[in-house]
Order: C-alpha cells, then structure tokens, then sequence
C-alpha cells in the first residue's frame, strides 16, 4: 500500500505510536524520578541485565550512536545511579557498574515498565502481539542495511 504522502503511510503511523508511547513511558518514569529520561533507564536495565557490556554493545542494544551513549552514561555518573572504573583485564576498556543508588531506582521502576507495557497493549490478544510482532521483524528485515 504506498500512499502519496508520508503522513498517510503505515510507517508514519508506527512512528506516531512509538512516539507516543516514549511520552507515556517518560510520563511515568518522571514519577519515580523526574530528571531521569526514557533513554537514562533503559540504559541502566540494560546494564542490569548485562553488566560485561561494553559501552558500544550499551549503544547497540539501547539503539544509540557513540557520542549518545557518552553523554547518558555521563549523566547517569553525575546522578549517582552509575559508576565506572578501568576495566579488570583491559585497560583501554571501562566497566560500568549500577551504584546502590542506581539500584533503588531500577527496583521502583520494575512496576512502572509493567503499567507501560500493560496500558500500550491493553486489549490486544496474544495472537495479534505473536502477529504485530512478525510483521515488524519483517520490516526490520526488509530495511537493514548490509554490515
């Protein structure tokens, strides 16, 4: 279905609602910590789940450019929620680690992801989130680059 304008597309469409649900899931994450941002959490869920990352694997998985991952890692720093030291075996390397503090505030958001995924998808079946879910990987498949 190509369409004559951009704002008629499907894709349009899916940008509208990624972007409106950042809105909601930055609405409810202001309530655990108002100057913590969508992109500062994920990033610090990341790390929780994968503490070896390096920082350009951190990037990868939280779909940010080098300088981008610099500056939220920066900022986590400066908030206390993360630190980072020279890294055991390689010293070109750092290691990230989620302070005490950074903790606390990953514990208080674990029922606030819930409530985003809950209110994004409530009254979808699991057989249309199993469909959604195959369309989009064949868009991310028809649209990736060559490596």
């Amino acid at each position: 279905m190509l369409v004559d304008t951009p704002t008629q597309s499907l894709l349009y469409t899916l940008e509208q609602a990624i972007k409106t649900y950042r809105r909601l899931c930055q609405h409810n994450v202001d309530a655990v910590m108002s100057d913590l941002t969508v992109d500062q959490a994920l990033t610090l869920i990341v790390l929780d789940k994968h503490p070896e990352l390096s920082q350009h694997q951190l990037a990868e998985r939280v779909f940010k450019d080098k300088a981008s991952i610099t500056r939220i890692i920066d900022l986590l720093i400066k908030k206390n929620l993360l630190t980072r030291h020279l890294h055991d075996t390689d010293r070109r390397k750092f290691a990230l680690r989620i302070t005490v503090q950074g903790r606390d505030i990953l514990a208080q958001l674990r029922d606030t992801i819930r409530l985003n995924q809950r209110t994004a998808l409530a009254g979808l079946t699991e057989a249309e989130l199993q469909q959604f879910e195959q369309v989009l990987l064949k868009i991310i498949g028809n649209c990736a680059l060559p490596k």
